[in-house]
């Protein structure tokens, strides 16, 4: 007899799923992999990196303390916010990568990625920069357009609201 998935989600909660054991075991494997030589603190660029062997930076390694994958003052973590802070974010916004880079595939010049500040401001509470986060946090609030809505990105050049929208991981948190 087959299990439906609401009783494996019931007894994995309970502590009663054979898979259980073996999930825990992959996901310490991912995180030593991930904070070891994977696609952790490159040497050439002293923080995260978007992939194993790249030296592109990539914002979504902000969620790295966001998700406990590792505290926020770990010194990978605070370096990584560094770098971000040096090569990522323009016009006092957070791109989510150097679009430049052609990493993608896609032509150079996105905006600023909302959800990518939002983690940034996220980040300098948990590493105590309580004042920088409340002035990104209030700037983003100041992006809402009249009924309170934020989009995907924005491009502080044109003062526009682009990409997707409106755009749920910018409300989520």
């Amino acid at each position: 007899m087959r299990k439906s998935f609401a009783k494996v989600l019931l007894n994995a909660g309970k502590g009663r799923d054979p898979r259980r054991g073996k999930l825990r075991e992959s996901a310490g494997e991912g995180k030593r992999q991930g904070s070891g030589d994977g696609a952790s603190a490159s040497e050439a660029v002293g923080a995260f990196v978007q992939s194993y062997g790249s030296k592109h930076l990539d914002a979504s390694a902000l969620l790295l303390p966001l998700v406990g994958f590792l505290p926020a003052h770990d010194e990978r973590v605070r370096s990584t916010v560094e770098a971000i802070e040096r090569h990522l974010v323009h016009d006092g916004l957070v791109h989510r990568y150097d679009s430049e880079a052609g990493v993608d595939g896609l032509p150079p010049g996105e905006g600023a990625f909302l959800a990518c500040s939002f983690w940034l401001a996220q980040n300098l509470v948990l590493l105590d920069r309580r004042r920088e986060a409340l002035t990104l946090f209030g700037r983003l609030l100041s992006l809402r357009n009249d009924v309170g809505l934020l989009s995907e990105q924005y491009d502080p050049k044109t003062l526009r609201l682009l990409g997707n929208f409106p755009q749920a991981l910018s409300h989520m948190r």
